[in-house]
């Protein structure tokens, strides 16, 4: 007896030195608006300098086949944050100031699933579920919330306002109540960076789930002091600098507190960029046209994810996953229970570590407007509907805020395209591809039955009611 307890100290003290399993796993998001998918010097951009980034990158994994779930502000934040594609929810666009409707309280988000674990849950920057207050995060998982209600150009100095727009002040929202009323946005995402980072100080001894929704690069374009022409790429590339700094300042402070090693780190956006607002709008690369549209610039966006130990440092993965597939994939890693209501999202925490390339999913779902099918995307092929889309093509792009003017193309025939061979989408192979054709229609039929289809009348049977002002 004596000689084990002599043993226990030693035993112990070898114990501590062996790698042991993480207690938990802290979660964090860090979302841009807006931003384009080559607007990073790691996905290949040459304007921006992005030197955080493409050092998270190095560490962690980047992946170039991540699909927003929507090309719009509201519907891309719903489907990150149910883990379901948006209209399956209710939502759809860019809900407005003062909107009747928001994400259902039935909803479970990310932050309710983990709050039942016992994290502590806060969300800073711009929300856009709704702005009533029974649709603000506090009545949505989280502890804490500071931040914007809604897109930062809804406010009284929009370049449209009187012509088109009649926005009242933009508030700052802490928690549910009005803090103020913003005139300048200069420092905003230094604020919100602050926040984040004392929000991680504050709860560095227990698990915690941090959502930082950046409303930049979404116009207007606001850069603090410190970084105003710095950049070699004007006022947009001054702006990528600062919020390259703020993930720098996140990541720096989870080393400092040692807390880097088990805490997940997603960096994104909410989908491709504003094109029709010229040099203050980013670059969609490879991808045809953007924000708005249902074509590949519109929902592909950079996503890089950091995890030391867990995620091999310097991947590059070509896969594709979606953004309903975080929910699942944070339920995986964290224990969580996932949501009772049925979600679309998958877990794919085997193709962020590189242990296969298979895309768990048969089909993509392309949505937009107001419930309208665009496109699916099978494997490699992506059939695109007849529908009506924006472009700038052959426009006069806008200028230092003020936006250019759209033109519209009417798509009078189901087009087909080979995305590994043509990612540009520029060589229709539908007549060569009949039987490929054949088979992707079956699942739009499927589709069109569970989420509906405004384009050809059908109310899907699948879809929740979305949350409403009474």
């Amino acid at each position: 007896m004596k000689l084990s307890l002599l043993l226990l100290p030693l035993l112990l003290l070898f114990s501590c030195n062996e790698e042991t399993p993480l207690a938990h796993t802290n979660v964090i998001i860090i979302l841009t608006d807006d931003m384009g998918y080559a607007d990073l010097s790691c996905f290949g951009s040459t304007l921006n300098q992005t030197p955080n980034l493409d050092k998270m990158a190095e560490e962690g994994a980047q992946f170039t086949g991540y699909y927003a779930g929507q090309p719009i502000c509201s519907a891309s934040r719903a489907s990150i944050l149910t883990g379901c594609y948006p209209n399956r929810v209710g939502i759809h666009n860019a809900m407005m100031p003062d909107s009747k409707i928001g994400i259902n309280l039935s909803e479970i988000t990310i932050a309710e699933m983990l709050k039942k674990e016992g994290y502590h849950t806060g969300a800073f920057g711009k929300w856009h579920l709704g702005d009533d207050p029974k649709f603000l995060p506090l009545n949505h998982g989280f502890d804490e919330y500071i931040g914007i209600p809604y897109s930062n150009d809804m406010w009284p100095f929009h370049p449209q306002q009187g012509p088109v727009f009649n926005f009242k002040p933009l508030p700052l929202i802490q928690g549910n109540d009005v803090i103020d009323t913003l005139t300048d946005q200069s420092n905003l995402t230094v604020d919100l960076t602050n926040h984040s980072v004392d929000f991680i100080k504050r709860h560095k001894e227990e698990p915690f789930f941090l959502y930082l929704a950046h409303p930049q690069p979404h116009v207007p374009l606001f850069v603090s002091d410190k970084f105003k022409g710095k950049s070699e790429n004007g006022l947009y590339g001054d702006v990528m600098l600062e919020l390259d700094w703020s993930v720098g300042e996140i990541l720096q402070t989870l080393k400092e507190l040692e807390l880097d090693k088990n805490t997940l780190v997603i960096f994104t956006s909410d989908n491709g960029p504003w094109k029709a607002y010229g040099n203050h709008a980013g670059n969609s690369g490879i991808f045809r046209e953007a924000k708005g549209t249902s074509w590949e610039g519109g929902h592909r966006t950079p996503f890089i994810v950091s995890f030391p130990g867990k995620i091999s440092a310097d991947e590059k993965i070509q896969t594709p996953f979606y953004a309903m597939d975080i929910l699942p994939t944070v339920a995986k890693l964290t224990g969580a229970e996932l949501p009772h209501l049925k979600i679309d999202g998958l877990d794919v925490w085997d193709i962020w570590t590189g242990e296969t390339k298979e895309n768990p999913h048969e089909i993509f779902l392309y949505y937009y407007k107001v419930n309208e099918l665009h496109a699916i995307r099978y494997g490699d092929w992506k059939m695109v509907f007849p529908h009506r889309y924006r472009t700038m093509h052959g426009q006069e792009p806008g200028k230092d805020g003020l936006p250019g003017s759209y033109r519209f193309i009417d798509m009078e025939r189901t087009e087909l395209y080979n995305l590994k061979d043509d990612p540009s989408e520029t060589v229709n192979v539908f007549a060569e591809n009949l039987n490929i054709v054949a088979e992707i229609e079956k699942y739009a039929e499927r589709a069109r039955k569970d989420l509906g289809d405004a384009l050809t009348d059908r109310i899907g049977e699948g879809l929740r009611e979305v949350g409403r002002v009474e």
